[in-house]
């Protein structure tokens, strides 16, 4: 399918952030998973890092991030990535990851290391970490959260209709918990998560998966177009028009998230500072 008018996808070009990342030999979800917003995001000088390595040892049909048998973890990683943040001058970090069940801890202890690593080295960072579900480990959960982030963020990706084909190795009810459970162990901090649409969900589905997130306290929330990023993924099963992503930002804040983020071009964590940062003006 043709991309449809109102998305129009910016060309990445060369930017000096790419040459920040690659010098320090750091990865980034947003050239892994082919996010068409890179380019923008480069060119503002933020990009969002991909710890664990650049393969994921689960086989979720939208992702482009490659689907085998994970090297170790690279130890000297987390100063890796301080290091990258403190020459771009980040002032809000975001760290993700590939699924990792292939460790004992999910890789949860990788990320408590590099979010001390780069509060280490940044003064007065701010830094939001989007995590796989850890299997539903409380205890790995408990590992990332001590270490302090501002943001948790788990994306619920789809509505429990689809996971069969689109997160086969997910669980919805699990990715629901993890956020509640985040919340129950840190009510100050603030959680996240985020929706595809386009993958032939239907709208009383995708206020169902509102609705559970609003019931796990979650406090923002992301909605964007679902792009193909290559031929073996998921096709696209249609085009959600920008006024209906408008409805879904209206009808979350009349749900009670503290900000929502939604139209087609719309990442998880594009822009991640300003929501944050909003929020923390109207508390």
């Amino acid at each position: 399918m043709r991309h449809p008018e109102w998305i129009k996808v910016k060309s990445t070009g060369t930017h000096e952030t790419r040459k920040v990342l690659r010098y320090h030999g750091v990865s980034t979800v947003c050239e892994e998973a082919m996010c068409p917003n890179q380019g923008v995001c480069f060119s503002h000088g933020t990009a969002t890092f991909l710890i664990l390595g650049d393969r994921c040892t689960r086989n979720c049909s939208f992702c482009a991030v490659e689907s085998s048998e994970p090297l170790p973890p690279d130890l000297h990683e987390p100063g890796k990535v301080a290091n990258a943040a403190h020459e771009l001058r980040l002032k809000f970090v975001v760290i993700t990851s590939v699924s990792r069940d292939d460790l004992p801890d999910g890789g949860a202890g990788q990320f408590a290391q590099t979010i001390k690593a780069v509060r280490n080295k940044i003064n007065a960072i701010k830094i939001e970490v989007l995590t796989p579900d850890f299997k539903g480990d409380t205890e790995a959960l408990t590992t990332v959260l001590d270490a302090g982030p501002d943001v948790f963020n788990h994306n619920v990706e789809t509505v429990p209709r689809l996971y069969s084909t689109v997160r086969p190795m997910a669980d919805y009810g699990m990715s629901i918990n993890i956020i509640k459970t985040a919340k129950q162990l840190y009510p100050d901090m603030k959680t996240k998560s985020g929706i595809m649409l386009g993958l032939g969900e239907r709208g009383p589905e995708v206020l169902r998966v509102m609705d559970d997130l609003r019931s796990a306290d979650c406090d923002f929330l992301t909605i964007g177009q679902y792009l193909r990023p290559r031929r073996v993924n998921t096709p696209v099963v249609d085009y959600i028009r920008p006024e209906v992503f408008e409805e879904y930002r209206v009808k979350g804040i009349e749900m009670g998230f503290r900000a929502v983020a939604s139209s087609p071009l719309t990442r998880s964590s594009m822009e991640a500072s300003a929501m944050f940062a909003g929020s923390c003006r109207r508390t």
